[in-house]
C-alpha cells in the first residue's frame, strides 16, 4: 500500500512529520496492551488539559490554516484525549484500533488505521476536489469540500475528511478485516522524532502479538 502526500500539503505543512506500518494477519483475538499507553496519557492529562499540549495546538494551528474552527471540528487525538479525560478510559472496538488509540493518546498524536482491502490503489492526502465520495459511520455518502484535506484512493473514495478529524466507514477495521495500513502523522515541534517513536511503540505490541508487519 502506497500513501504519500501531495507536493501543495507538504508546501503549506513543512513540519509534517509521517510515520507508516502496515500490518498482516490481524484479527479480532489479538492479545495487545493498551493500560500501560493510557495510564501515560492520563498521568499527563493530570498536569493539565489536552488543549495545552504541544502536539494539539499544532493541530489546531493547522486546522485554523485550513478555515476549521478548532474546538468545533478536533484532530482525532484531541477527541480520544477529551473522552478519556471525562471518562477514564477508552471503549474497546477491535484489538488493532484500541491498541491504535491507546498508543495515540500516549503520544497525543493522530493515528490513522484502515483496512486495505477497502482502499482502491493507492492513497494520497491531498485538497479534495469536491466529487470524491465519504462514507460516513452510518452509511450516508458526503462529499467534501473543495479544497479540504482528505485521504484519496484511486476511486476517488475519501478515507478521512478534514485531515485527521475523521475517518471513513468505508474502510473502518472490522473483525473481517485482516490487513490494514496504519499512519501516524504529526505538525509539532519535535514531530520529526515523536512519530518514529510512536510507530514502534505500535510496532512492538503488534509483533509480540504475532502479527506480521512490513515498513516503508
Amino acid at each position: 500500500m502506497r500513501l504519500q502526500h501531495s507536493p501543495e500539503v507538504r508546501a503549506e505543512f513543512p513540519g509534517l512529520a509521517v510515520g507508516t506500518l502496515s500490518a498482516t494477519g490481524i484479527t479480532t483475538e489479538l492479545p495487545v496492551e493498551v493500560e500501560k499507553f493510557l495510564a501515560r496519557a492520563s498521568r499527563r492529562l493530570a498536569d493539565g488539559p489536552e488543549s495545552e499540549f504541544p502536539e494539539i495546538q499544532a493541530w489546531r494551528r493547522a486546522f485554523g490554516k485550513m478555515g476549521l474552527k478548532p474546538t468545533q471540528y478536533r484532530c482525532a487525538s484531541e477527541s480520544l484525549l477529551r473522552r478519556l479525560r471525562k471518562e477514564g478510559t477508552l471503549p474497546r472496538i477491535h484489538p488493532v484500533i484500541d491498541l491504535c488509540n491507546a498508543v495515540s493518546v500516549a503520544y497525543a498524536i493522530p493515528v490513522a488505521v484502515l483496512d486495505v482491502a477497502k482502499i482502491g490503489g493507492s492513497l494520497e492526502v491531498r485538497h479534495a476536489r469536491g466529487d470524491e465520495k465519504y462514507m460516513t459511520f452510518g452509511g450516508t455518502v458526503e462529499h467534501p469540500n473543495p479544497g479540504e484535506v482528505i485521504f484519496a484512493d484511486e476511486d476517488g473514495q475519501a478515507h478521512a475528511r478534514r485531515w485527521t478529524n475523521r475517518q471513513s466507514g468505508h474502510s473502518a477495521v472490522s473483525a473481517a478485516t485482516s490487513d490494514v495500513l496504519i499512519v501516524s502523522e504529526g505538525l509539532h515541534a519535535t514531530a520529526a522524532e515523536d512519530v518514529p517513536l510512536l510507530i514502534e511503540a505500535i510496532a512492538g505490541e503488534l509483533t509480540a502479538a504475532g502479527v506480521t508487519l512490513t515498513r516503508p
